[in-house]
């Protein structure tokens, strides 16, 4: 039996300690951990200059086109050189020095080009400039001459290769022109840095005659080769009164 003096001291300990625990919080159940929020995706690239760049395809019919413009077609804004068609088609007016930006989509094998300085219904590898869009993956062409790479100015000048999209994805393309300079850049690299007078002395890779190398300005084209190739946004930029523009 407790004494009386501890029985009370007990009772009030007890006491206490329902009374702390009824009026304790419960504890709180861990929150999960927060999911980190992914990172800002940079851009692919800087976002270019477009300052004084004019579009020479209206994304609608081809006004401001001349040759063979039957052989193309427009397909939702997008200029189609489709398997069935191709041939040669110019812009109505003459470029000297400039710089030309335009997108590209190959199929499977895909040829076609694009002439720089080139008369009016001229051959554009030899009588101006062709500057060469080629799916060179293709088995088909694996056995070309290093002045046929895409991005080469054909027959030339060869292309740095390894910057050529998938087939089936949109390249970027800048061809710049200036007196007897020409660059071509492929989704951002340059690949082709070319000194005119330098490529074809003594004779160019090819050992043929490209007296189009001396044309001061001429047309810009398309050159279709029997299978389907897609452009989009072309654009150019003239540089007359340019320092080093000729």
């Amino acid at each position: 039996m407790l004494k009386p003096r501890f029985a009370l001291v007990l009772t009030a300990a007890m006491a206490a300690w329902a009374a702390g625990a009824a009026g304790a919080a419960p504890a709180s159940k861990p929150e999960p951990p927060k999911a980190a929020r992914p990172a800002a995706a940079a851009p692919a690239t800087a976002a270019a200059d477009e300052t004084g760049f004019a579009p020479i395809f209206n994304g609608k019919d081809l006004s401001g086109w001349t040759g063979g413009t039957k052989g193309y077609a427009v397909e939702s804004g997008v200029l189609v050189c489709p398997k069935e068609g191709g041939g040669n088609i110019y812009t109505d007016k003459d470029y000297g020095d400039f710089v030309l930006r335009l997108d590209f989509k190959l199929t499977a094998g895909g040829n076609n080009g694009v002439g720089i300085r080139v008369p009016n219904g001229g051959h554009a590898a030899y009588d101006g400039m062709e500057i060469q869009i080629l799916d060179d993956t293709a088995d088909q062409y694996r056995n070309l001459k290093v002045w046929q790479f895409c991005g080469s100015i054909y027959g030339v000048a060869a292309a740095e290769k390894g910057h050529l999209r998938p087939v089936g994805e949109w390249n970027a393309m800048e061809i710049t022109a200036r007196g007897r300079q020409v660059t071509v850049k492929l989704n951002g690299a340059t690949v082709v840095d070319a000194d005119l007078d330098k490529a074809s002395a003594p004779k160019t890779p090819d050992e043929k005659a490209h007296p189009g190398l001396k044309n001061k300005e001429g047309r810009i084209a398309f050159l279709g080769h029997g299978s389907r190739v897609e452009f989009r946004n072309i654009r150019v930029k003239e540089l007359k009164g340019e320092a080093g523009a000729k």
